[in-house]
């Protein structure tokens, strides 16, 4: 993807859901009208890379989130506490920072009929997640089963999402990489710098004409992070078709790439509360930034690596990053 010279800012997010259970810690949200929506949170200006950059100082921007042994974000490690590597070079890190900036976030809402079941949970799952957000959010909704369709368009009205998944009447298969596609396709009108995908789904796919293959080239492109909740029941094996089989591969695959992160729930009634706690996840992520040198702005595809500096403790920290961004040309 040809991606503007002045700056090369990834810092996008795909969230990816499959529905399992676990009690809400927000209360199930079953109505429109009872959606709360968190004030903006500013950064401060000195804790963000200039406005504007002109092309000899454009800057490689990659999010991260950072966890303990027990899966809690950390974000009290200074810049000297990382290692960054691009294509095998180590760069200087510039900057490192947090921020609250307001997402352009897309839920992707499986209604295929294996999701007869868990709908009620799916559809909690999507209140408790815009439950959290920014107020200056942006959100899109796109649904499949039989096909992939476009369900709302981009709004910053909370409750017009609440209101669709409300009415959803589960049938057919399962188009999940359709969904992608075109989930991918409506963010390029996104309003903000950061974008999110956010994936309710059960299940592998079995019906899209889109390759596994075409949608991570295409996420590879994109500034699109991906974190993927799958709902994956405790089923005979041998009663599996293929792809539900492959659905955990297919999703861990897609989070990896993105620098997302995969949950795996095996009930229903668990997937409010993780959507929560992702909600806040994309909300609680360090962005670091560096300086490509005149070689490395050579349109290709570069490999990040993001590592803990030995004074670290790296058994007990996980980091979840993005793994790669395509370079203008000079």
């Amino acid at each position: 993807m040809a991606v503007p010279f002045r700056a090369i800012l990834l810092v996008p997010t795909l969230v990816l859901f499959s529905p399992t259970g676990a009690p809400a810690q927000h209360g199930p949200i079953t109505e429109a009208s009872s959606i709360r929506v968190r004030p903006s949170r500013q950064p401060s200006a000195d804790s963000l890379p200039p406005a504007e950059l002109r092309a000899e100082v454009s800057m490689v921007l990659i999010p991260a989130h950072i966890t303990n042994g027990l899966g809690r974000a950390v974000n009290n490690l200074a810049k000297d506490a990382f290692v960054l590597i691009d294509d095998g070079t180590e760069q200087d890190i510039a900057q490192v920072f947090h921020d609250d900036a307001p997402v352009s976030v897309g839920i992707l809402f499986d209604t295929s009929g294996s999701m007869q079941k868990k709908l009620p949970h799916a559809i909690e799952a999507v209140g408790n997640f815009i439950g959290i957000a920014n107020a200056e959010d942006e959100f899109f909704l796109v649904q499949f089963g039989e096909r992939a369709k476009l369900a709302v368009s981009f709004t910053p009205n909370a409750a017009r999402i609440m209101d669709e998944v409300g009415r959803t009447k589960p049938f057919g298969r399962t188009t999940l990489l359709d969904a992608i596609n075109l989930a991918l396709m409506q963010m390029k009108s996104a309003r903000h710098l950061r974008k999110a995908l956010v994936i309710l789904s059960d299940g592998g796919d079995n019906r899209s004409r889109h390759s596994a293959a075409a949608i991570r080239n295409a996420l590879m492109e994109s500034d699109v992070q991906v974190y993927a909740m799958g709902i994956f029941e405790n089923a005979n094996p041998n009663r599996l078709t293929v792809e539900e089989r492959n659905g955990p591969q297919l999703l861990g695959d897609l989070t990896e790439l993105s620098g997302g992160r995969l949950y795996t729930v095996s009930s229903a009634e668990s997937l409010p509360e993780i959507s929560a706690q992702i909600s806040r996840e994309l909300r609680d992520q360090y962005v670091f930034g560096y300086r490509p040198t005149s070689a490395q702005r050579d349109g290709k595809y570069h490999r990040v690596q993001l590592r803990l500096a030995k004074t670290e403790s790296p058994s007990e920290l996980r980091l979840y990053y993005r793994r790669g961004y395509f370079a203008p040309n000079e």
